[in-house]
């Protein structure tokens, strides 16, 4: 991440700060012409972020648990030269509608399917990490026509650890009951490896989000593939992984929990036209945390 925002005291302001390198999300899009809006997707009201001309092939941008679709604000930039990018809030995360039932994998690809329907989009590009690396999986697999070509981060999907799942519960539980700054640096300290790269409002919009009614009466739905029996059944068999012929590149997070390493290893050696991108310095956000690194990589393979 290399993107800086300089400030400079106005009119009757106090002395300048320590530093003149203040780091935001809108260092990221203050330039980029794009859309933010809500639609309707399956009775379910869908929050998402728009860049790119629709002329372009569609790239749709599925975040992680719990996440927002400003996960990807490093990267919607130089992707939308090259793509029609549309970024969603899945649902029962971030800003989008939170309905009462259990989020399970089949309820994120017919969102999905939902969205491409509502920009009549007839195939696309997925690009997805951790949970929605595993949305885009299944999506290759059940739609494949649908699908262009796949972007795994950090993925998902394939096993279950009960130590990781405990966690992800105890963690997301804790920064909803509580959702001080302190409890949101802790989720994100799993997140982004660098503390640098923490963004202070990055971290404020995932206070927001968890301090919702909403969020705190609907955490076990969202929080409900941490469950080891619904898990099982939501996950991927290896034989269905070996099935996906999208072209796929999975992106390994060097920083990252040893599932998600085991889980990329792993299903880029089953998914027949799969190839890696080691990304060696990062944790769970390797698009956020190493723009410099994931975007041309993923317009260089996305373009051919």
């Amino acid at each position: 991440m290399s993107e800086t925002t300089t400030l400079s005291p106005g009119p009757g302001a106090g002395a300048a700060p320590d530093t003149a390198d203040y780091r935001s999300i809108w260092g990221f899009l203050r330039e980029l012409e794009f859309r933010q809006g809500f639609i309707e997707v399956g009775g379910v009201r869908t929050r998402y972020a728009e860049a790119g001309s629709p002329d372009l092939p569609t790239a749709i941008m599925l975040h992680g648990t719990g996440g927002h679709w400003e996960t990807f604000a490093p990267n919607l930039g130089a992707l939308s030269e090259h793509f029609h990018c549309i970024a969603i809030d899945m649902v029962g995360n971030g800003f989008s509608e939170k309905p009462n039932y259990d989020y399970e994998i089949p309820t994120y690809v017919r969102q999905v399917l939902g969205v491409l329907d509502h920009f009549d989009v007839e195939k696309a590009h997925l690009i997805g990490m951790s949970l929605g690396a595993w949305v885009c999986a299944a999506m290759a697999v059940d739609h494949p026509e649908r699908v262009d070509k796949v972007i795994l981060m950090s993925p998902a999907g394939l096993i279950a650890t009960a130590s990781n799942m405990a966690r992800i519960r105890a963690e997301r539980t804790a920064a909803v009951n509580n959702p001080s700054w302190e409890s949101m640096h802790k989720v994100f300290a799993h997140l982004i490896a660098d503390e640098a790269n923490r963004l202070p409002d990055l971290i404020a919009l995932r206070q927001a989000i968890y301090r919702r009614d909403d969020t705190r009466e609907t955490i076990d739905h969202l929080l409900i593939l941490q469950d080891a029996e619904v898990r099982d059944r939501n996950l991927i068999p290896e034989e269905k992984w070996a099935s996906i012929q999208a072209p796929t590149l999975v992106v390994a997070a060097g920083k990252d929990h040893s599932e998600y390493m085991s889980t990329a290893q792993t299903v880029a050696r089953l998914i027949p036209r799969a190839e890696v991108l080691e990304m060696p310095g990062v944790a769970h956000w390797p698009h956020f945390e190493d723009a410099a690194t994931f975007n041309p990589a993923a317009i260089a393979f996305l373009s051919r």
